[in-house]
Formats: structure tokens, sequence, C-alpha cells
């Protein structure tokens, strides 16, 4: 009872930001993102009669407590869908460097879900897998897929509609992802916290459920046009709407630093010179510059000029869940 599968990460174009349920993990907004091809996680899960206890080991080592629960907690509801009470070891080699600023939760959950669900003999189909994903980690259901990705919030209450789907393939249009990785502090609020507490007390919260839903559309309807610069604008208005959110709290915060906005200023610079680029922003410093492919090379030297850029990660969209035969 064992199998290996491969999930990739991915940037969120049109963001989500807030839950109507903390522990369904269902946003209070659609959503959509591309999944990159550079990196991803790939976990090992058998079961075994014998164990005692779940095991978590990660890139070889044994995980905390803390994280194995986390881990522990998705394998429940496996194991509930497979109606048998058999605890697992857990292996997953993560090739998401933190200091790139890619969340390493979405390719880890997704894998950890598709290779858990068939290592206890469920054959599920993608919709299922993204439910199940979501609940370990919610942006992990969009890792799911490949490409282009839209995380629909659904209406229910029991996150039965709340799934994504894929609306491109990856090789339908190629587009360049930089992350830019920046002489950053550690972070003060995670973005879990900061999370709940914009939508518990952001005076700004209102206006961002107000207008993300025609964000997306714009997104969606810019992807399928193939329309950089229309896509380029909403991704990165979108990203500023969300941040702003976060000074409107209490108490408020940023997750902007100084090496932030040397992107951000180098960005528009580069758009007053007449090469197409947009940024965008997760919780964090970190920013990510969204180009065409035959600007990437210009972008990305741009951008190491820049004296608190530390490197510069290029990315295509990539492929989905994979699994892999030992």
């Amino acid at each position: 009872m064992q199998a290996t599968a491969r999930a990739h990460t991915n940037i969120a174009l049109i963001k989500y930001w807030g839950k109507r349920d903390e522990e369904l993990f269902l946003p209070t907004n659609s959503n959509l993102s591309i999944t990159l091809d550079r990196f991803f996680t790939t976990t090992s899960v058998v079961f075994d009669r014998t164990l005692t206890s779940d095991q978590f080991f990660l890139n070889g080592k044994l995980a905390s407590g803390e994280e194995t629960a986390k881990i522990a907690r998705l394998l429940d509801i496996i194991r509930k869908m497979g109606g048998k009470d058999i605890y697992a070891k857990v292996d997953s080699d993560n090739q998401v460097p933190t200091a790139a600023g890619f969340a390493s939760s979405a390719s880890g959950f997704a894998a950890l879900a598709a290779a858990a669900t068939k290592a206890i003999g469920l054959d599920v189909d993608e919709k299922t897998l993204s439910i199940i994903a979501r609940q370990g980690s919610g942006s992990a259901c969009r890792s799911i897929y490949g490409g282009y990705v839209e995380w629909q919030k659904g209406e229910k209450e029991d996150g039965s509609d709340c799934y994504a789907k894929q609306i491109l393939e990856e090789d339908a249009w190629d587009l360049s992802i930089l992350s830019v990785l920046l002489e950053s502090k550690q972070k003060k609020v995670l973005s879990r916290e900061g999370m709940k507490r914009t939508v518990d007390t952001s005076v700004f919260y209102d206006g961002w459920l107000k207008t993300v839903e025609q964000d997306l559309q714009v997104a969606k309807a810019a992807i399928a046009d193939r329309d950089f610069i229309r896509l380029g604008e909403v991704l990165e208005k979108n990203a500023l709407k969300m941040h702003a959110t976060t000074l409107g709290a209490d108490p408020p915060f940023m997750y902007w630093q100084s090496a932030t906005f040397d992107v951000m200023y180098e960005v528009q610079a580069l758009r007053e010179a007449g090469i197409h680029a947009y940024f965008t922003i997760d919780a964090g410093p970190n920013v990510k510059v969204i180009c065409r492919p035959e600007d990437e090379q210009a972008v990305k030297e741009a951008m190491l000029k820049i004296p608190t850029v530390q490197d510069v990660f290029i990315c295509h969209p990539g492929p989905g869940i994979t699994y892999i035969t030992e």
C-alpha cells in the first residue's frame, strides 16, 4: 500500500485572501493561479499496519510533532474515505526553496493528497482530489492541475462545491514568472493570522469582496484571448488591493519591506521603457514579476541590478499531479 506523487507550486494571479470557514479552508472569494514548472514536492506514502502512529520525514529528516499533526489531519480524512484505519510513513522531498518566496504548502499537500489516496486504494477524479488537498492547505487544491487554474469558492457549507479546475493547459500559453529573491527580514505576521485579522477587522475588506469577482472575470477573459497586457494590469491591481486591506486591519500591518518597493518601482520603470512587465506579491515581501518569454532576460537583468535583490528564478507554466513509478 504505497504510492509516490509529485506536485508543483503555484502563484496566484487573482488572490485568495480570506476564509468563510477556517476548518474546511473555504475561501471568501474565487481566485486564479498559474502552476509553475520549476519548483515541486515529491511525496511517497506507505500505509503500514505495524506502525503505531503516522511518521513524517521532510527532506530526509523526521519532522516535528506540529508538522506531523498537520499531515495526520489530512491522512485522517483519506483514511475515513478509504475505510481503513492504518497509519502511514510519509517521505516528502521538497524542491521549493522558501527563500524564493514560494509557499511549499501548496505543492506539499497536493502531492500528499495524490500519493495517499492512491496508496490507500482510492480511485478519485481530479475534482475530488482537489477537494481533499484543499483541506490540507487552501492553495493546494490549485496544484492538482497544470497551467492556468481557477479555484471556485462554492456556496455550500460542507465545501462539496469548493474546488479548483483547469481553465487553460500549461502548453497553451507560455508566460514567464520571475521570482525575485530579496534581502528581507522574517515577516512578523504569518499568512493565516494576517488573513484572519483582515477578514475580522479591516475596514477595507468589503471593498475587496466587491471588486475581486470582477477582477477574476477580467483575468479569465484575458487568458482566453491571450491578452497579456490586460492580464498584467488586472493581476497587479488585484495584488495592490489585497495588500491595501492589511492597512485597514486592527492593528494594521504590512508585508512589504523597503526592498519590495525597489522592485515595484523598477517594474514600473520597465513599462515606461516599453517592456511590458507586471508585479504581484503574496503575503510576504518577495515579488513575482510576470512578462512575456521574449522579455524575461531583460527583466531578469534589470532586477539583478537592484542592490536589494539577491537572485531571480525564472519559471513558466508547469504540469499538474504526476505519479512516479519506482
